[in-house]
């Protein structure tokens, strides 16, 4: 047998974000993959592409599979315009030196703790107490953020009703939660793919805890303050129409201008490890992002 190149952080140099697609088949061609629609094809440079977002209707063969897995591609299947994130395919480095330090600092609640101050710190700017409870710690970062909706509902001049949609009639949101689910969607997608690059466990969460993508939600969370929540108010304040296909071009351009993908590894390492363990400019390169549909 070959030896198999054992590496611990796959290259993503120049490589584009994601793609998504939708109502249409993946299927090889010639030593790629090619998304095929109507009586149209549409090569799909798997080479330089970290992550393909899967929407409704999309179909995908064997052998495709098999060339995206190859090109070490995350495969994703999320809902209409790449919200609601359902499931994602493995593919990551091949070590487990940093699983097994996300365990260790799940395991004892001393590490626990740090973690989940590191955290709170990155979010907001500001140290926690000492001696707080993981659900006074809760508390305290919905009462923050609940003031921050409050900040771009009065900045934008967009009302705000409140967090709350309901997954099984979508159309009955109102167009802010619409954009909001959209947006961390997306966010959802760059972030489990750049975990399991790393090879950090997505279901080891330290704020959120119990659910497979509990360290997703963790490190997402460092960024909707940024990122996602001043994006859904500005979409909304645009306009209340398509607001899921806007958003979702939206975080394209501003994943690049926020430059997300050379920051999130050394951000996760930073939460997890502490500060002294992250090389400067480690990580993902600033990449292209690309949204597709017809």
């Amino acid at each position: 047998m070959a030896n198999r190149n054992l590496q611990e952080l796959p290259k993503f140099e120049d490589n584009w974000s994601y793609l998504y697609f939708e109502k249409g088949k993946i299927d090889q061609f010639q030593k790629s993959v090619a998304f095929h629609y109507l009586e149209k094809s549409v090569p799909i440079p798997i080479e330089t592409v970290g992550l393909l977002l899967l929407g409704p209707g999309t179909t995908i063969t064997h052998e495709a599979i098999k060339r995206i897995s190859d090109s070490r591609c995350l495969l994703a299947w999320t809902g209409d315009s790449g919200v609601r994130f359902y499931s994602a395919g493995y593919n990551g480095t091949y070590s487990s030196k940093h699983l097994l330090r996300q365990v260790e600092a799940y395991a004892d609640l001393n590490q626990r703790d740090l973690v989940l101050r590191r955290m709170y710190q990155y979010r907001f700017d500001e140290d926690l107490p000492i001696r707080l409870t993981i659900e006074q710690i809760r508390g305290k970062e919905g009462a923050r953020v609940r003031k921050i909706y409050a900040e771009q509902a009065e900045k934008s001049g967009v009302e705000w009703k409140g967090r709350s949609y309901d997954q099984t009639d979508w159309d009955y949101s109102d167009p802010l939660n619409r954009a909001l689910s959209s947006a961390n969607a997306c966010l959802y997608g760059i972030i489990h793919a750049a975990i399991l690059t790393i090879g950090f466990s997505p279901a080891i969460g330290f704020v959120h805890t119990g659910k497979q993508l509990s360290f997703v939600y963790d490190i997402a969370d460092l960024y909707k303050t940024e990122i996602t929540i001043p994006l859904a108010f500005e979409v909304v304040k645009e306009s209340v129409f398509d607001v899921e296909r806007r958003v979702r071009f939206a975080c394209r351009d501003f994943f690049r201008q926020a430059k997300l993908m050379k920051r999130v590894i050394p951000d996760m390492k930073r939460m997890i490890y502490g500060s002294d363990h992250v090389t400067e400019g480690e990580g993902f390169p600033e990449g292209r992002d690309v949204a597709i549909s017809h």
